[in-house]
């Protein structure tokens, strides 16, 4: 039943809507029955519905599972992902769900975060692409998302309280991006805060991020709900912007806010306006158009077997993939006969079927089995003893390895990035027999492949591949399906190589993120280190040329209307049918501040038939060219020499055309601990300060003073004797140039 936010607002009691911006139970909002406002209802489902039986987290209806956002980021691909999402919008609206609680967005600063299989990528640009395609879907069918978790929860290790230390700078390029694409190109119908402190507030109550850059610099008009037992006190919380706690018990937080209402502590314009947003909400739930008619499950079956089959990275490959028609093949470990296809904690899908490798594959070749390991990573010698029996009688070895379910789970972090001893074990004693060996992963978050990669003539990065996965597995290993998927992170050669590893998961209570913007491919680059495999990467069974990159300029940084067109021309050059992610990277350097060597700012995902070439054009804007200046408090682009490259991965740009941008330098804003060297470079200012110098003289300095003193703030260097200015007159330039 549709109603009018405005009379609602007018005819409610403070009460009722006290109890509007608090939710009702675990999984609903609160509605007034009074007034003919109904409940929403929201449920978890990231990569698939999961609408709990019960009120906390346990046994939930049957869904399809989709692969995690670690898979499905691997693609490249939006319009797959918009499909996932229309078909997630599908099984909510049979369900009645009106809100799913999902997708994560979050960086993955770090490999060992506890919930990066619920995440997309170290990238901003691709993390928040393909997460706004996913949204789109699932707003289509008349469903809501909620994108979370704003803003820099980017570990599980005291994630209730960890106090994030971050720049301005590192937040607006890094971890606050893939929330903007969001907000700005898809229109979610919520955000969730996150748990953590952001520079000393909990976020569930902090202006800054929720009003000023949320609402202010965003637009955002949607409503802004608590991670699940977020909120510390509800009366602050709404006051900086946090529509709708939940969970709550009514009786509680509600009657806090009644109360500051009544008292005059808070106004009821302020409890109106959070109301409303919740009144838009529903509104939204209540007036939208969704479609009739039972889920077709095997076509989400389906749907989730292609995903599937575009998460698959092929890492390594010397002929072994496809597997031969006639090969016997060795299948070892537990995983083809229990396999991992999602993480744990509040994602968990119970999955409307699963199927298994085991399976699968020997529907396509002659194979045996042999489980090689125990799941709970015990030393079995003789499952060893029976793979290397099944190794020795076949012409190949299929070994299915990865992460068992609880070292990637919601609530912790890893703290190394190997595979169980026992399944290492497992590879070195089959690699004896000296067959080919193809591995197969099964992991939400990145590992250690180094020193165990020489064992490997293939390696199949299989992620969590959805309840579909080992059907789209056996496509790919059979060659039936193309491994189109690149990695949407970095591989490293080891740990102490990450950016962050120094500094995570923090210490007594809060975590520095010294790294800056240097996250991922970003930080491995700028220092010039090994990686494993480079951000971006990917093989597939055919093989891509690159030629003819060509820039073309219109307008300009200083007017904001730059767009810069760049255009490259791909052929297949191989034998087969395949597809290809053309990434194109700007890099500036050198800069007022450290910028990375580059920054993906554009890419397309192509399927070219055998010898077809074609010439795809990307798009780039003054954003990708620009840093955040925490001096000017904006976005800027400088005058200099920016690198446009083009390729298939971050270590791999064939094209290379250098683009000169020239910009007028912007005033920097003057303040009391303004350096001499930045007065004297503020002209106007500068003239201004030296008209008060009595006698109309000027101040000079030479070369060798202003070494020493350029970085000295001018409003203390006033305060020496025999200087011709006072604090008092740098006050009165600043009054009117600051």
């Amino acid at each position: 039943m549709s109603f009018d936010v405005d009379d609602i607002l007018t005819q409610a009691t403070t009460d009722e809507l006290a109890r509007l911006v608090c939710g009702d139970g675990t999984w609903h909002t609160s509605g007034i029955e009074r007034l003919g406002v109904r409940r929403v209802r929201v449920a978890d489902g990231p990569h698939g519905l999961r609408v709990e039986l019960g009120a906390s987290l346990g046994e939930s209806r049957p869904a399809t599972c989709f692969p995690p956002a670690v898979g499905l980021a691997s693609s490249w691909n939006p319009a797959l992902l918009k499909r996932v999402g229309q078909a997630l919008g599908r099984e909510a609206s049979e369900q009645g769900v009106d809100v799913v609680l999902g997708p994560g967005v979050n960086i993955k600063r770090s490999p060992l975060g506890g919930r990066n299989f619920e995440y997309f990528s170290e990238d901003p640009l691709l993390a928040g692409t393909l997460a706004s395609a996913l949204v789109y879907g699932l707003q289509a069918e008349g469903v809501g998302a909620c994108v979370k978790h704003f803003a820099a929860n980017n570990q599980e290790t005291d994630r209730m309280r960890v106090d994030v230390r971050v720049s301005e700078r590192a937040l607006r390029e890094i971890y606050l991006p893939a929330f903007e694409k969001v907000v700005l190109s898809a229109h979610p119908w919520m955000v969730m805060c996150s748990y953590n402190k952001l520079n000393g507030t909990h976020v569930s109550q902090d202006p800054w991020l929720l009003t000023d850059v949320l609402r202010g610099d965003w637009d955002y008009d949607g409503a802004v709900v608590s991670d699940w037992g977020a909120v510390l006190d509800r009366v602050e919380s709404l006051a900086a912007g946090l529509d709708l706690e939940m969970p709550h018990e009514l009786g509680n937080s509600d009657v806090e806010v009644a109360d500051a209402v009544e008292s005059g502590q808070m106004s009821r314009e302020l409890l109106e306006l959070g109301a409303a947003r919740i009144l838009a909400l529903t509104q939204r739930a209540v007036d939208a158009v969704r479609p009739a008619g039972p889920v077709d499950a095997a076509a989400h079956h389906q749907l989730a077997r292609e995903a599937a089959q575009e998460s698959m990275v092929l890492l390594a490959n010397d002929g072994v993939l496809p597997l031969a028609p006639r090969a016997k093949v060795a299948l070892v470990g537990e995983f083809a006969r229990s396999p991992r296809f999602q993480g744990g904690g509040s994602s968990k899908v119970n999955a409307t079927t699963v199927e298994r490798l085991v399976d699968t594959l020997a529907a396509r070749r002659r194979v045996t089995f042999a489980p090689g390991f125990l799941l709970s990573g015990e030393f079995d010698d003789a499952l060893v003893d029976e793979a290397v029996a099944a190794a020795e009688a076949s012409d190949v070895v299929v070994a299915c390895l990865g992460l068992p379910d609880a070292e990637e789970t919601e609530g912790q972090d890893r703290t190394h990035l190997r595979l169980p001893d026992a399944q290492l074990a497992l590879l070195a004693a089959v690699a004896e027999v000296g067959k080919p060996i193809v591995v197969v992963l099964s992991n939400g978050s990145a590992v250690e492949v180094s020193p165990w990669l020489e064992h490997a003539n293939a390696l199949v990065e299989g992620w969590l591949g959805g309840q579909a996965g080992a059907l789209a597995l056996a496509d790919v290993l059979v060659g039936d399906a193309e491994p189109s998927g690149r990695l949407a992170e970095t591989l490293a050669v080891r740990l102490g190589d990450h950016p962050s590893s120094l500094m995570f998961p923090g210490e007594t209570g809060f975590v520095d993120y010294g790294e800056g913007v240097f996250v991922g491919y970003r930080g491995f680059d700028a220092a010039d280190r090994e990686v494993a495999f480079p951000f971006g990467f990917g093989l597939g069974y055919t093989t891509f040329s690159y030629d003819r990159l060509v820039v073309k300029v219109t307008g300009t940084p200083a007017s904001r209307d730059l767009r810069v067109a760049v255009q490259v021309t791909v052929t297949n050059t191989g034998d087969r049918a395949g597809c290809e992610v053309v990434q194109v990277y700007v890099g500036n350097a050198p800069a007022s501040v450290p910028r990375p060597p580059r920054e993906l700012r554009a890419f397309t995902k192509l399927r070219l038939e055998p010898g077809e070439s074609r010439t795809v054009t990307l798009p780039l804007d003054a954003r990708a060219f620009s840093f955040w200046s925490q001096v000017h408090g904006r976005w800027v682009v400088e005058s200099g020499l920016f690198t446009i490259e083009a390729g298939p991965n971050s270590r791999d740009l064939p094209l290379v055309q250098e683009l000169r941008l020239d910009v007028p330098a912007r005033r920097a804003r003057l303040h009391a601990e303004s350096t001499i060297a930045e007065w004297m470079a503020d002209e106007e200012a500068w003239a201004a300060l030296m008209a008060r110098v009595p006698g109309g003289a000027s101040i000079e300095f030479t070369p060798e003073v202003m070494a020493v003193m350029a970085g000295q703030p001018l409003r203390r260097f006033a305060k020496y004797p025999d200087v011709p200015l006072t604090a008092a007159d740098v006050d009165a330039v600043l009054a009117s140039h600051g």
